[in-house]
């Protein structure tokens, strides 16, 4: 049976869209909500909520940073029953353990009384376990951990009435829809499901036709990131100084994401950008799940400057104000670069995508620009551009660093649907980056075309260290601006 198909706003919301209470959101929520700032439905929220809310399955396509998490949580914590111990009434697939943790968070800020409950691997059974045992509404779950406790007899799924599959699609890229399948195959035929995916074709279209009833099918966005939205940046250099150049592209602009091909280039590199005064925090699937939360936590409360992650790793991870991508290594084809490129410039927001050549590697970056339809100079590095490029938006103060050995636990950062717009203009930033490309190298390079030393530089050429960890971000206008979360 065809799939019904409802084409909603392409851009920003409209002024006609409803309010959450006129989309039939129960009053307890719309109030959780507004105590948070968030009053208006985003275009995935307006879209879906009404058929979500009635009980009907959706098929979602909308990009990362839409509103999705609020989208779908508000349907699934509405008046569901109260769960028995090991049973839970609702579930949430999620393709990483940040994401899962991520979502638990966004629901348990408007889900109460509901309770919510997350499980991913990495971390020991006994916290989750003992969780099971009390009881939990709505299990937040990866799909192995989730798998592994079903096997364990910890959690059974045949009351589960309601499920979530989040970003399908990058489920079916890192090898779990088999386990997604054994998983639906285990809760109750008459379950409401509710699919969203940036795309939805080859896995997730037979996920659909095999998982949902009649379902309902709302498009919002692109269906990839829209990547125009950002200043493009492809820097021409020698191997040797692709970590200087790096560390000063950081020290002009930063939260900035950077992306190393293997565990081993994230951890060298971490450790090269703290001798050049870059504070950097490493994501992998080397780290332990406690390492991991840890170094999210601090790149999102702004305690390190920069986040160097895998392309596995960084799935998933949603961090609102990246200002920033650095793609250290180049990625592995055009649709990887979209991917990555896709974690700065989100929701109406500016952001600076640098890409790191070497010379052998300009012509696959040239055949790369051209599957995307980007038209960018192959040039020498030139830090003034970037300073330029990322001057109209105040920088966040420094955070405290954090306190050893007791650590107090910040969540990860809130969800798409209170992001504040960026101030930047996409129009005069593509005048400034003309202007510079169009004439000579001014402050960034010198004849060589290697980095040049700028004035926020220590005396061999580095960037200087950061002695008080409250100042703003070099290069920052007035103080004050906090990162956007």
């Amino acid at each position: 049976m065809p799939t019904p198909t409802t084409n909603s706003t392409k851009n920003a919301r409209s002024k006609e869209t409803p309010t959450f209470a006129e989309l039939g959101v129960p009053s307890s929520i719309c109030d959780a909500l507004a105590s948070r700032g968030i009053t208006a439905p985003f275009d995935i929220q307006a879209a879906t909520l009404v058929d979500a809310l009635a009980g009907r399955d959706v098929l979602g396509r909308a990009p990362t940073g839409s509103g999705k998490t609020i989208a779908f949580g508000i349907p699934i914590v509405a008046g569901l029953p109260k769960a028995d111990p090991h049973r839970p009434r609702a579930l949430i697939l999620s393709p990483t353990r940040e994401l899962a943790d991520q979502i638990r968070v966004e629901l348990s800020s408007f889900s109460k009384p509901v309770r919510v409950g997350v499980v991913y691997g990495g971390v020991g059974y006994g916290k989750q376990i003992r969780m099971m045992e009390q009881g939990v509404d709505v299990l937040v779950a990866c799909p192995g951990r989730l798998e592994d406790l079903i096997e364990r007899g910890d959690v059974e799924l045949g009351a589960v009435e309601r499920v979530v599959l989040d970003e399908a699609d990058r489920m079916a890229d890192m090898g779990f829809m088999p386990a997604v399948r054994r998983i639906m195959n285990r809760t109750r035929d008459d379950r409401q499901t509710v699919l969203f995916s940036a795309t939805l074709d080859g896995d997730v279209a037979k996920l659909t036709r095999d998982y949902q009833h009649n379902p309902v099918r709302h498009e919002v966005g692109e269906s990839t990131p829209d990547i125009t939205l950002a200043d493009h940046l492809f820097w021409k250099l020698d191997k040797s100084e692709r970590t200087e150049v790096t560390a000063q592209a950081v020290t002009a602009e930063w939260p900035a994401i950077i992306f190393c091909r293997t565990r081993h280039g994230c951890d060298r590199l971490k450790k090269q950008l703290a001798k050049l005064g870059v504070d950097a925090v490493a994501i992998h699937g080397g780290r332990s799940q406690n390492q991991r939360t840890r170094a999210l936590d601090d790149f999102t409360t702004s305690r390190a400057q920069a986040l160097v992650a895998t392309d596995v790793a960084a799935r998933g991870i949603h961090v609102d104000g990246v200002t920033l991508v650095v793609h250290y290594d180049p990625p592995e084809d055009h649709k990887t670069y979209v991917h990555r490129s896709g974690r700065t410039a989100r929701a109406g927001a500016g952001g600076v995508v640098v890409s790191l050549l070497t010379p052998d590697q300009t012509k696959d970056a040239r055949k790369m620009m051209r599957r995307i339809d980007l038209d960018e100079p192959v040039t020498a590095p030139e830090i003034q551009i970037l300073r330029d490029l990322a001057s109209g938006e105040p920088k966040p103060e420094r955070a405290e660093p954090r306190p050893e050995p007791a650590r107090q636990k910040q969540g990860p950062g809130k969800g798409g649907a209170n992001r504040k717009k960026n101030s930047r203009h996409k129009n005069q930033r593509n005048n400034n980056n003309n202007g510079h490309r169009n004439g000579s190298a001014k402050n960034g390079t010198g004849r060589s075309g290697g980095p040049k030393r700028s004035s926020g530089q220590g005396n061999n050429g580095k960037p200087g260290a950061k002695k008080n960890n409250n100042r703003s971000r070099a290069g920052a206008g007035a103080s004050g601006g906090q990162r956007r979360r």
